[in-house]
């Protein structure tokens, strides 16, 4: 590369990039799918702001970044193919407040509105990697999984790829954004979480404790 790429980025990251190039954008990508805290809304623009310096080309950066986000979810597709619905069912059966009868209106949806989710889900933060797992879980036909999670995935990899190319220096401005879009979407999980543990438990009632 002709320069290093300087900013706030984790060290690991702008080596990656120094060092590889558009494969190492590929490369923590896929990482980020694996271990969800992993900052993508840093690694997308920086590898935008990386183009726009002319340490790699604009399009390496977008297909690159686009198999990485298509190798993680493979790789959680696989786990959740491996867990398969018995053993989903007899981890999730051992949870508090969860029934099988949860799981089975899971699957249910996922039937139904699978491919939406799927689509859509690579586009949520923290959602677009564990989305992956019920994918596996109800085999979803592999060149359908392929098809969708490489369509989200090029949306919304691209967005903050060409925010990182079109702000060059300013390609950090992007991170303030994204991080407001995940707490409103971690906040809405977690208001969701709490409802269903307020209803699970009103409806368990002291008599329901008492008969167990």
């Amino acid at each position: 590369m002709t320069e290093s790429i300087e900013g706030t980025a984790p060290g690991w990251i702008t080596d990656l990039m120094d060092t590889l190039g558009a494969p190492g954008a590929g490369v923590a990508i896929a990482a980020e799918n694996l271990f969800p805290p992993l900052p993508s809304e840093v690694i997308l623009p920086l590898a935008g702001f990386a183009a726009a310096r002319g340490s790699m080309q604009l399009t390496s950066a977008l297909v690159w970044t686009t198999l990485g986000s298509v190798i993680g979810a493979l790789a959680l597709y696989g786990v959740g193919a491996w867990l398969g619905r018995e053993r989903t069912a007899a981890i999730a059966s051992k949870l508090p407040l969860v029934k099988v009868s949860d799981i089975e209106k899971t699957e249910r949806w996922f039937r139904r509105h699978g491919t939406k989710a799927v689509f859509f889900g690579r586009m949520i933060p923290l959602f677009r990697s564990f989305i992956s797992i019920p994918a596996g879980v109800e085999r979803m036909p592999i060149p359908v999984f392929l098809a969708l999670t490489t369509l989200g995935s090029f949306i919304w990899n691209a967005i903050f790829v060409l925010a990182g190319y079109l702000l060059g220096d300013n390609w950090e401005e992007v991170t303030g954004y994204v991080d407001v879009y995940s707490k409103v979407v971690l906040g809405a999980t977690a208001l969701a979480v709490a409802a269903f543990v307020v209803v699970r438990v009103s409806r368990r009632g002291p008599g329901a404790r008492h008969r167990e």
